[in-house]
């Protein structure tokens, strides 16, 4: 059997293995668009080449067998440029968006997409898990968020957006009603303490995400009951003291400890926090210049000075944001800053680098035309946007009427797109080598799968499946050079070309071209 090193690492494998076979056994990520197990290798996104010791040229390490004494190196600066290169050549050419245009207005990112398809499907404990991944009071901000969100809803082209702060709404106060709300999972105890000056939304974010993280947390708040701005600012009719109540009453849940009825700068300063705490928050809402001495950073006309990205301040451990970092007076903002602040703890308290939250590298189609906005409607219900009337919630019916009009122009594989996940790995620009968009297109007409041609890599993987499966029809590539994409021949329907393995085909596709309705 061959034995071959790679990255200084001795491997043995099989006669007739591959480099690639070799490094997957020694544990190495090496990206690997176009093969899947147990099939040939297309070598045509050329993702996944290595240099192999006395050869001058870059090999595709699918498709080079390997060989005894082979010398292999699989990330020199070499192979990381041509594997970024050939990303990048790829996603230029890519049409779709990874995350829908409601997602990215959301100051939250919350997947609001996701969320209605779990509200259609009657699923309400997995759309309070996708809401509360990134809010953690939704019942609140169901009623009193100005709603970016809907503003960037596609669906306002063409009549008005969705009511996606009342589906919000509609899972958060399914969860409240239900005999046991939901509580998230929390790591083993850290060991690690964090104070936080702040009960209000801001605060109460950050604790519920540290929680979850094995954190301790003490929040310190000069008014008698936790809630801040959300129960001393904003009226009990736009947002009913039960419904908060119930919302703090689930960080009570998870652990939170409050101390009510201390001021910061009278009954404790920073320095005193600092003194029986591993990490210090500082969500006290907007600090006026006088008087803010006990904080230790001078205080501008702007707020506490924070970086903006992961919230540390000039003060070793102590992180700030919300209102006491910007003037945005805006609740859902100020819960966005909390989990994100708690990012940048955890990763202060784990020893490692504060970089705060990721974001992963994303296209976007941008403006379409008309055209296009019809192919985002074919699947898509008619009926008019649903607004109840005095401001009730949604009824379970309603839900669904309201959720039908969303046009679903999320990708399907957001998380594991291979294109996305190893496009941010390797830091591929985007818009590098983009030239003029394709039109977007998708075929709804099978009853199991979408596919949108403008995503297809030409990986060739669901031609070979539909071949193996003997589908009458199957698949074809169609066109020549850029242009070529895969379709039905005969230009017969998708459902026609795929009547037993489109399933596997689009949990083959390592792009979501082919993806699961």
């Amino acid at each position: 059997m061959p034995r071959l090193t790679i990255d200084n690492k001795e491997v043995e494998v099989p006669e007739g293995a591959t480099v690639l076979d070799a490094a997957r056994k020694l544990g190495l990520d090496i990206p690997a668009l176009c093969y899947l197990d147990g099939h040939p290798p297309n070598s045509s996104c050329f993702a996944c080449v290595v240099k192999v010791g006395g050869r001058e040229a870059l090999v595709p390490s699918c498709a080079t067998r390997a060989e005894d004494g082979m010398q292999v190196e699989s990330e020199t600066e070499e192979v990381r440029a041509a594997r970024t290169t050939a990303l990048e050549l790829l996603l230029g050419d890519h049409v779709g968006d990874c995350a829908a245009p409601c997602q990215g207005t959301c100051p939250a990112h919350m997947d609001i997409p996701q969320m209605i398809r779990q509200l259609g499907a009657g699923d309400m404990p997995g759309a309070i898990r996708t809401v509360k991944a990134h809010i953690a009071l939704p019942a609140v901000l169901g009623r009193i968020c100005p709603a970016p969100c809907e503003r960037g809803c596609r669906r306002a082209l063409e009549d008005a957006g969705l009511s996606i702060m009342l589906l919000k709404r509609r899972a958060a106060d399914a969860d409240l009603e239900s005999a046991a709300p939901y509580l998230p999972p929390c790591k083993p105890a850290s060991g690690k303490h964090v104070s936080i000056v702040g009960a209000g939304p801001t605060g109460l974010a950050a604790a519920y995400y540290l929680l979850q993280g094995g954190h301790a947390c003490t929040l310190y708040d000069e008014h008698d009951e936790p809630g801040g701005g959300l129960r001393y600012v904003v009226s009990a009719e736009r947002l009913p003291r039960d419904v908060l109540d119930a919302e703090i009453a689930v960080i009570r849940r998870l652990g939170a400890r409050f101390r009510m009825g201390v001021r910061a700068g009278r009954d404790i300063t920073v320095a005193d926090i600092q003194k029986e705490s591993d990490a210090v928050v500082l969500a006290l809402g907007e600090l006026k210049i006088d008087g803010a001495a006990w904080v230790g950073i001078p205080v501008t006309e702007a707020g506490l000075p924070a970086d903006r990205h992961t919230f540390e301040t000039s003060l070793v451990g102590v992180f700030a944001g919300g209102d006491a970092v910007r003037r945005t007076r805006l609740a859902v903002r100020s819960v966005t800053d909390g989990r994100m602040i708690a990012q940048g703890v955890d990763q202060y308290l784990a020893g490692r680098r504060v970089v705060g939250p990721h974001t992963m590298i994303s296209v976007h189609i941008g403006t379409v035309a008309e055209a296009e906005l019809q192919q985002f409607l074919a699947g898509a219900s008619a009926r008019a946007r649903l607004v109840p009337v005095g401001g009730a919630g949604l009824t379970q019916e309603e839900t669904c009427t309201e959720g039908a009009r969303c046009l679903h122009c999320d990708c399907r594989k957001p998380l594991t797109c291979k294109l996305r996940v190893y496009g941010d790995k390797y830091g591929a620009k985007v818009a590098r080598y983009k030239g003029k968009r394709k039109p977007f297109v998708q075929f709804l007409d099978h009853p199991e799968i979408v596919y949108e041609p403008g995503k297809c890599i030409a990986c060739g993987l669901c031609l070979r499946i539909a071949e193996e499966a003997r589908e009458p029809l199957g698949l074809a590539f169609i066109g020549r050079g850029f242009q070529v994409r895969v379709g039905v021949p005969l230009g017969r329907s998708v459902a026609d070309g795929l009547r037993t393995c489109a399933k596997a085909c689009a949990e083959a596709c390592p792009t979501g071209a082919m993806a699961i309705k």
